[in-house]
């Protein structure tokens, strides 16, 4: 189940909820008791792991260079 961050536009209370995706959003600030909780826009987190791509391809040990450092095209 995916957790979902709420902010109440009313009193600033933010907390995250564990919610079925089929669940319809909650609206009720359980701290002020208004009408007034959104969910907001988060990022999702995850691992990658084991010993496929992620490990091989994905590693992160090669950086592109920026473009002032590159060898000029010369094949133009």
């Amino acid at each position: 189940m995916p957790i979902y961050a709420y902010r109440c536009t009313n009193c600033g209370f933010e907390k995250d909820f564990l919610q079925k995706m089929s669940d319809k959003p909650l609206t009720k600030c359980p701290q002020c008791g208004k009408d007034a909780l959104v969910k907001e826009l988060s990022a999702p987190g995850f691992e990658l792991r084991g010993t496929g791509w992620a490990a091989t391809d994905f590693n992160g040990g090669h950086k592109a260079l920026p473009a002032s450092h590159r060898k000029p095209d010369s094949s133009k």
